[in-house]
């Protein structure tokens, strides 16, 4: 493997104490979205009922299925349901797509039986599967019991890091980000017209992008919300807090107030420099933004990591730039290979 250091700086990584008013939580993680960087928390790795903020899973789950334009027919496992729904029938034939903005705008119970039986042919099924991806993401203090987040069986048990690190995952699709962020949506069925709004308050501010709420009466209120700023990307979990809306602005503010976010790498300016190996041109996909404290703003270790392929063709993937706090590697950019011949390069 070939390794070309960049830069070579010194940073001091912390889980930063902030000032934002986070008394009310019992439980709370402030996240960098880009990174998975901690910004601030409190007992984020304390498993606990997390309610309806389990939808996450669910609806992640259903758009990996690639089924979202299927039409489902609604079965007798909606006599199952109770608490939150979003009150479908027996027969009613609703797209997968428009179940998934019923489970996040509405929380509905209902539609979350319904999505599980229709992309795992069971619930149980479906909870191996939630557990399945909940273990390859890393939530290793996770364990659901069922679709909806109900306190049935025990509930769903998992912590606030666990639960940023599902919602950074799902961020990654455009129709979670797309679905999360909607205020209101309209669908007709074979049987009624719905108009859902969504109860999640923080849509109200400018600098939110999505999220989920929660409750039951033994897991207290939960929530969890994205934001956006000036390059920034955060996400807040807070797990029984009554005070849920305020603590997120709060923690959003925080980051707001003491963090920058830095142009970590440019695509357009990547280059590697002193390679002799590879016969053809680098390049990655992105710009990197990381929220950095002005202290910060120069601390950073960058390394280009090569593999020496024996067989390349254009657009492999030949390596990483990786991002370092110290010691920690806290990001991974993949580089890839343009080259100057066609077909395969032995």
């Amino acid at each position: 493997m070939k390794k070309i250091l960049l830069v070579i700086t010194i940073l001091f990584l912390n889980i930063n104490t902030c000032n934002a008013s986070t008394s009310t939580a019992y439980e709370y993680i402030l996240m960098d979205s880009t990174t998975g960087r901690i910004l601030a928390g409190k007992n984020y790795n304390t498993p606990m009922l997390i309610a309806s903020i389990t939808k996450i899973m669910t609806c992640l789950l259903a758009i990996e299925s690639n089924k979202l334009e299927d039409t489902v027919t609604v079965d007798d496992i909606i006599k199952e349901s109770y608490g939150s729904g979003i009150y479908i029938e027996e027969g009613e034939k609703i797209k997968l797509k428009d179940l998934l903005y019923g489970l996040m705008l509405r929380s509905g119970n209902d539609a979350a039986l319904v999505i599980a039986k229709y992309v795992a042919g069971d619930i149980d099924k479906f909870v191996n599967m939630m557990n399945s991806k909940a273990k390859s993401i890393g939530m290793v203090r996770t364990t659901f019991l069922n679709p909806s987040g109900l306190d049935e069986n025990g509930g769903n048990y998992s912590t606030a890091y666990d639960m940023a690190l599902l919602t950074r995952y799902a961020m990654k699709y455009k129709s979670y980000r797309e679905i999360t962020k909607t205020k209101s949506y309209t669908t007709k069925t074979n049987k009624k017209t719905y108009i859902w709004k969504n109860k999640n308050k923080l849509l109200n501010e400018e600098y939110i992008t999505g999220g989920k709420t929660g409750y039951t009466e033994k897991a207290k209120r939960t929530l969890v919300s994205t934001a956006s700023s000036e390059n920034m990307n955060l996400i807040v979990v807070t797990i029984k807090d009554s005070d849920d809306w305020n603590t997120h602005k709060s923690l959003y503010q925080y980051a707001f107030n003491n963090y920058t976010s830095y142009k970590i790498i440019n695509k357009n300016k990547f280059k590697v420099i002193g390679d002799k190996y590879y016969d053809g041109n680098f390049y990655i996909k992105n710009n990197i933004y990381i929220p950095l404290k002005n202290k910060e703003e120069s601390s950073v270790i960058g390394k280009i990591k090569l593999k020496k392929l024996k067989k390349y063709k254009s657009n492999d993937l030949v390596g990483y730039y990786e991002i370092y706090l110290n010691d920690y590697l806290l990001y991974k950019e993949p580089i890839y290979i343009k080259t100057k011949r066609k077909g395969t390069i032995l």
